[in-house]
């Protein structure tokens, strides 16, 4: 359905191949919208979930933006625009480490798997890395390296181990470093918009990518090279999660969607859509109440009540 808003007179050869694209695009959505949510609801199993609140974490002064858990489940780190990254004892709730940022402007944190550092970035476009454990036993946290490289600010920072970090950023760019010379060892370009988050798998070699240019990339660490782009949102790719499988992973996207995907070759698109809200499977089935319940769960364990 063409927009009415949009006069293909006043635009440019290049913008009028892409709205035509966008409409194919949506015709071929429709075809395969062969139902409701409403109508495929009645058909699941019905899943029960009770989130319990178990402790309100309190210390930081003003917003909170970002969070990752810790591989020991107990210790989560928390990233807030007062200048300051907190590390948290979820069992007692008391902080165990606070670092001062030198920019308030945190837009991302990441917890290494050892548990032995932690990193953040932001709107200083920079990625800066701190040691816990400080001979000295200082609880502020020690800076060992700032990466910097990126033109933009730091939409996702993940460490693969305690010597290399991925970030994405808004120059469009992904980059793979060496923590501890602090220099790239793969860069990362395809998307033609801001990179605001990763996805990636154990493997530490296979990893997502999703942008403000609406489509997500899959991307192949050893080969410094995107080897798939998934399209299907109609805005920015805000958030991408793996499911515990290492095939089927979930997207947020600013066009009020959730996206279901696999990269499962034999597995077709489907897509199931409301009047307000849309919520695509790109699956053979919709995911069985068993995935939604492990999805749900993990859910309940990062959104258990704890405010930082």
């Amino acid at each position: 359905m063409e927009d009415p808003g949009v006069n293909l007179a006043d635009l440019t050869p290049e913008e009028r191949e892409a709205y035509e694209l966008k409409l194919q695009l949506q015709e071929k959505r429709n075809e395969v919208c062969d139902t409701s949510l409403f109508n495929e609801a009645h058909t699941a199993n019905p899943v029960t979930v009770k989130i319990r609140r178990r402790r309100d974490l309190k210390g930081h002064l003003t917003k909170v933006y970002a969070m990752d858990w810790s591989t020991d489940a107990r210790h989560v780190l928390s990233a807030s625009q007062d200048s300051r990254l907190l590390v948290w004892d979820t069992y007692s709730g008391n902080k165990i480490h606070a670092i001062e940022l030198k920019c308030s402007w945190v837009m991302c944190c990441s917890y290494a798997p050892s548990g032995n550092y932690v990193a953040s970035g932001g709107l200083d476009n920079v990625c800066s890395v701190y040691d816990l454990n400080d001979e000295e036993g200082n609880l502020s946290g020690k800076a060992i390296k700032v990466l910097t490289g990126h033109d933009g600010y730091l939409g996702e920072c993940q460490f693969l181990s305690d010597k290399q970090i991925l970030t994405s950023s808004g120059d469009h760019m992904c980059i793979l470093w060496d923590i501890a010379t602090g220099q790239q060892i793969t860069t990362l370009k395809d998307h033609l918009g801001e990179v605001d988050c990763l996805g990636l798998l154990p493997d530490n070699n296979t990893f997502l990518s999703g942008s403000t240019d609406a489509t997500v990339k899959l991307w192949d660490l050893r080969e410094g090279m995107c080897k798939q782009t998934l399209v299907g949102h109609l805005s920015d790719v805000v958030d991408i999660k793996w499911l515990a499988n290492s095939v089927n992973f979930v997207t947020a996207s600013d066009d009020a969607s959730c996206g279901y995907s696999t990269l499962d070759p034999t597995k077709r698109s489907r897509s199931i859509v409301t009047s307000t809200h849309r919520l695509e499977f790109h699956a053979s089935t919709p995911p069985s109440a068993a995935g939604l319940y492990s999805r749900a769960t993990m859910i309940s364990m990062l959104y258990c009540g704890m405010r930082c």
